[in-house]
């Protein structure tokens, strides 16, 4: 196994290790402290981290106001406090020589206001800023406006070029690295494009090479490039350290680090995902988001999946094929499916499936009464935890906050369910029954020798252990 030397990046030398920020709770300040304190860099996440009390207890973020737009506000505040808090951890570990990065997504409700009020409160706690989940162009702007690098999060040559040439050339000083994150493995948000196929991966290192050649055209030769996603033992990486086509490249762990006694992931989530096997981990297309994400397949994803495949297509008026009258809600609105959706239909009645709910697709979902409050209870909690939401048909663009679009009930609130699993993941019921964000290399802890009788390392035992090739 090659050594693993320091590289230059964001105008220090670092070990070429970063810890992958993992939304809502996730990465917090103790981990990313803990891994910039072994020099490499630590990232804590921005998104609606956790904020404390005087006792040092978590704070829930329970949500008062009565509008979606007021509650918007409160959400604003809490991910402010929170991401402050994280840092102030964060760099009481890591000392002020240690690299500390706050991740956020660009597609979260406010990330604009949130990052900047956060840099402006927290000066002097953040050396740079990572973010993706969308086409963060102002992304720059923000990093001038405080003297501080950054670290677009991007899946391809193509999104690169695009940020460069509308925005990034103009702060080329500040760019401390590119984040490419491979949309077949990754955990979280995938930056998978419509012409890509989400069954057949492709080799990443063509891709990076393709990134790396777009790069040296804008001149940034030097400038590292951060592989995330399926990067487990550096051994099977070997060939593209000090590799002079690749260039300067780090590695970003995201999954590993979830397995630590810092982690914040409770017990029972440790120990579910000692157990994972090839396959748990897939891509889906549930999120409010829009983008594919990679989750593990646990009650959570079951249900979603029954929820799209128990549906069917319906038109307002007779036509074609749809002939056949059904009432819809309350009221019994007439619309017309085939007869034999129509048949179907009467039979996920018969099983409890009652209530049908339509889509933005004219098209109707079929769930049980107790589902169907939840779902509705769930859109009218909005709190605009994304720029635009699916789910809810919230936008945090005025004068309506409306994305013109009927809320999508075949997705989910993924604020309620991100901050259930964060803050209970010690119970078999919040692990089954929440989204369970993983990367799809997870199902190696159960085979790893490092994880051997269930052993759960420190941070700085496993960042020795990665140094070492495993």
């Amino acid at each position: 196994m090659k050594a693993i030397n320091a590289i230059r990046m964001g105008g220090v030398d670092v070990l070429p290790l970063v810890e992958g920020g993992k939304g809502v709770a996730i990465s917090n300040g103790i981990t990313a402290g803990h891994w910039a304190a072994g020099g490499g860099v630590g990232t804590f996440s921005a998104v609606n981290a956790d904020s404390y009390d005087d006792q040092g207890r978590p704070i829930p973020q329970i949500y008062h106001e009565k509008t979606r737009t007021a509650r918007h506000e409160e959400l604003i505040h809490y991910a402010v406090t929170g991401a402050l808090a994280q840092a102030g951890r964060a760099r009481d570990i890591a000392g002020a020589k240690g690299r500390v990065h706050a991740n956020i997504l660009w597609e979260m409700g406010g990330a604009e206001r949130i990052i900047t009020e956060v840099l402006e409160r927290g000066k002097g706690l953040i050396n740079g800023i990572t973010c993706g989940a969308g086409m963060p162009y102002r992304l720059s702007d923000i990093a001038a406006k405080f003297n501080i690098h950054y670290y677009p999060i991007i899946s391809s040559a193509r999104a690169f070029a695009a940020l460069w040439k509308r925005a990034y050339h103009k702060t080329a000083e500040l760019l401390g690295g590119v984040v490419y994150e491979d949309p077949w493995l990754a955990g979280g948000h995938n930056g998978l494009s419509n012409s890509e196929n989400p069954i057949h991966p492709e080799d990443p290192y063509p891709r990076v090479l393709a990134l790396r050649k777009q790069m040296r055209e804008f001149g940034l030769d030097e400038t590292p490039i951060i592989m995330a996603g399926g990067v487990w033992w550096l051994e099977e990486w070997e060939h593209w350290i000090d590799n002079p086509e690749l260039g300067p490249i780090a590695f970003q762990f995201g999954t590993r680090p979830l397995l630590t006694k810092e982690s914040p992931i409770g017990d029972y989530w440790k120990q579910r995902l000692l157990t994972l096997q090839e396959g748990d981990v897939f891509l889906n297309r549930f999120s409010p988001t829009g983008f594919y994400s990679s989750a593990v397949n646990n009650n959570f994803i079951h249900e979603l999946r029954e929820r799209n495949e128990h549906q069917v297509a319906y038109t307002a008026e007779a036509i074609g094929e749809h002939q056949a009258e059904y009432g819809v809600g309350p009221r019994k609105r007439i619309v017309y499916l085939t007869p034999a959706d129509l048949t179907r239909v009467r039979q996920w009645e018969a099983d409890g499936r009652t209530e049908a709910l339509r889509t933005p697709d004219s098209s109707l979902i079929f769930v049980t009464p107790e589902k169907a409050r939840e779902i509705v209870t769930d859109q009218v909690n909005c709190m605009g935890c994304l720029s635009t939401c699916r789910f809810s048909n919230w936008s945090q663009h005025g004068p309506d906050f409306d994305n013109g679009k009927r809320a999508d009930p075949r997705s989910f609130c993924i604020q309620k369910t991100l901050q259930d699993i964060a803050h209970r993941g010690d119970t078999e019921d919040a692990v089954e029954n929440n989204l369970m964000f993983s990367g799809h290399n997870a199902y190696r802890f159960a085979s790893d020798p490092f994880y051997s009788n269930g052993f759960v390392p420190t941070v700085r035992q496993l960042f020795e252990r990665i140094m070492t090739g495993r």
